[in-house]
């Protein structure tokens, strides 16, 4: 069936549980003819540097189609037939490809955005540093792309000098007792070092412990 690949990588992304991602996909695997030729190179530009069983099948099936088309196009010049208003077997083969090309294209551009959508959001999240567990679902790709994405946002902050990873409702209290909850180790908060053994309790200033919250390497000590 034509884009059953390309749809599986939709249903993937609906069945993930919101601000979550599946690892990268790796097992998966009208019109006139100018426009499809331009659909189909979109899609071969795009997804260029994107390497996975997936994106290759899908790929495959594109120049599979635009094989089709093609070919049902010129099969159609070489009968003098006009394939503008001819509305004949291959008309509607040609038709079917090209729709699949269409599709196809949709499909993975709407995979490619999810997933960019989630990894932005873990920079407000996690910080500048992805957890290991993260970022071994990631695409080398997509980890280029929260790079240069975490360097915008550091970029912007210094410019205007506010920043913008803090919450937006001050807190009714500046310090918070937590617990570490990995071994950290030796680390500079201010004007004094700490030592951030595993289960140690501290009393900390909420901005420096904010970091380690968010990395899951601490949580708020609420007694």
């Amino acid at each position: 069936m034509y884009g059953r690949r390309a749809s599986q990588l939709l249903k993937e992304i609906d069945s993930s549980e919101a601000g979550q991602l599946a690892p990268f996909n790796t097992e998966i695997k009208g019109s006139r003819l100018a426009a499809s030729i331009v659909y189909y190179f979109a899609i071969i530009i795009i997804f260029q540097n994107v390497q996975s069983d997936v994106f290759d099948q899908v790929i495959r099936e594109c120049n599979e189609h635009n094989s089709q088309f093609q070919s049902l196009i010129r099969k159609m010049v070489d009968q003098n037939l006009d394939i503008e208003t001819t509305r004949n077997e291959d008309h509607y083969g040609a038709a079917i490809h090209h729709l699949s090309l269409l599709r196809n294209k949709r499909c993975l551009i709407a995979y490619m955005y999810n997933r960019a959508e989630v990894i932005q959001s873990f920079r407000w999240k996690v910080g500048p540093v992805l957890p290991h567990d993260i970022q071994e679902k990631l695409h080398f790709s997509e980890k280029e792309y929260f790079k240069n994405h975490s360097t915008a946002i550091k970029s912007y902050i210094s410019e205007m000098d506010i920043d913008l990873t803090v919450d937006m409702v001050p807190p009714k209290d500046p310090y918070i007792q937590v617990r570490v909850l990995e071994d950290i180790g030796e680390v500079s908060l201010g004007d004094h070092s700490v030592s951030l053994t595993k289960n140690s309790l501290h009393f900390l200033r909420r901005t420096d412990a904010e970091q380690f919250i968010s990395q899951g390497l601490m949580e708020e000590f609420l007694e």
